[in-house]
């Protein structure tokens, strides 16, 4: 069995995609109540894919990681984003509530054999390029520790003389980093994240992210050139309104093109697709019981700039938000300019948890769980191709020993 160590844990997506993907938790770290409420909630239901989490309701920096008796395979966590969000306020690096450095610091002491670190698509912004730079070398060289007296600008500097000296003694990560789109791996939202994945350098691993399974191109395919997808929706393709300039323009380009959906390339996974089976909250009775957290939350309004989410398309990425979620955000658009908040089931599918995972706290509360939360899907995909390399690379070191025997 695989064993991992999850850091910021929030409501539990990145932790249940590993789950899945076959690792064992040996701690779950999480500060936020509301969130560690949440997963309390699930183990007292028995929910199977976190029953038997070690939760620590507490500051990461304060664990004591030394009690942890079993070699440690990944080490997994999103630090805190908010100094990175586009729609923060982009204080990156002084901001107080960057986390990276104690995630450094958990590598460090732990030297998992590898690690995944999820972040923002805002990390990457130009205007942070530096800063990531540094994350980056960090985490490449964990033992290279910043000084007391020492700046974050003069240790990044000691960390590329390391790089470049090409002296990787100690404890040393090979350490890739891409951004990926949610809505290329099946999970039916355009949510964008930067992925830092390391493997120690010992291993000599060879790695890469794992290859995209879904396409606009396809979808496109599936909704206005074969009809597949209104035909199994048993709705008209009328029913979504008139086609912008901006679309007809992609069909064109597609039926251009000639393009054939593959299986490895599936089409994008709408909001219809993903609330299928779902009663409309805003018409619908008696079903707060039936269903949990599907419940209608009123005083949506979409304004320029926070038009809410197509049906027919991935949803926009779901928000947080400092103060709860900003008008016109996490609702759908129906094809006639009408609209309402998602719930939270709805919005607990778009980001691919299980129906049975329930949610603790109230509406703003849970939507700002799931709004930091990542996409359980994206989490197993990845997980299980950092799970594959591990275990290939036990099965080599096996069976060397074998012949030498």
């Amino acid at each position: 069995m695989l064993t991992s160590v999850e850091l910021f844990a929030g409501a539990g997506g990145l932790g249940m995609g590993l789950s899945l993907a076959g690792f064992d938790h040996l701690a779950v770290v999480e500060w936020d109540r509301w969130a560690c409420d949440t997963i309390r909630d699930n183990q007292r239901r028995g929910h199977p894919l976190v029953s038997d989490w070690p939760l620590h309701e507490g500051d990461v920096r304060k664990v004591d990681y030394a009690a942890l008796t079993q070699p440690v395979d990944v080490v997994a966590g999103g630090p805190p984003c908010q100094p990175f969000s586009i729609s923060g306020k982009h204080k990156g690096y002084d901001d107080t509530r960057d986390m990276f450095p104690a995630t450094v610091d958990v590598v460090r002491r732990l030297r998992p054999r590898a690690f995944i670190v999820e972040n923002v698509k805002g990390l990457t912004r130009p205007n942070f390029a530096n800063y990531f730079s540094y994350i980056v070398l960090q985490l490449e060289f964990p033992e290279i520790v910043r000084n007391s007296d020492e700046s974050w600008s003069d240790h990044l500097r000691r960390l590329q003389r390391q790089k470049t000296s090409g002296n990787r003694s100690g404890l040393t990560y090979n350490v890739v980093f891409q951004l990926l789109n949610a809505a290329n791996f099946g999970v039916p939202q355009k949510r964008e994240r930067v992925f830092i994945i390391g493997f120690r350098d010992d291993l000599d691993v060879r790695w890469s992210f794992p290859k995209e399974t879904h396409s606009s191109d396809s979808l496109l395919v599936d909704q206005w050139i074969t009809g597949e997808y209104w035909d199994r929706h048993k709705v008209s393709a009328k029913a979504h309104g008139p086609l912008s300039d901006a679309l007809r323009a992609q069909i064109t380009g597609v039926r251009q093109r000639n393009f054939r959906p593959t299986d490895e390339r599936r089409a994008w996974r709408t909001v219809r697709d993903a609330l299928a089976g779902l009663p409309d909250p805003e018409f619908a009775t008696n079903i707060a019981a039936a269903i949990p957290d599907h419940r209608f939350q009123p005083g949506v309004r979409f304004y320029t700039g926070h038009t809410g989410s197509p049906l027919d398309a991935p949803a926009k990425t779901l928000k947080a938000g400092d103060h709860g979620v900003p008008g016109g955000e996490n609702a759908l658009v129906r094809a006639d300019g009408s609209g309402r908040y998602f719930t939270v089931r709805e919005s607990a599918r778009l980001q691919t948890f299980p129906d049975a995972y329930v949610f603790h706290g109230s509406w703003t509360e849970s939507m700002r769980q799931l709004g930091n939360a990542v996409p359980v899907a994206l989490a197993h995909v990845v997980g299980a191709s950092v799970a594959r390399k591990l275990i290939e690379h036990d099965m080599l070191a096996l069976a060397t020993t074998k012949v030498r025997m």
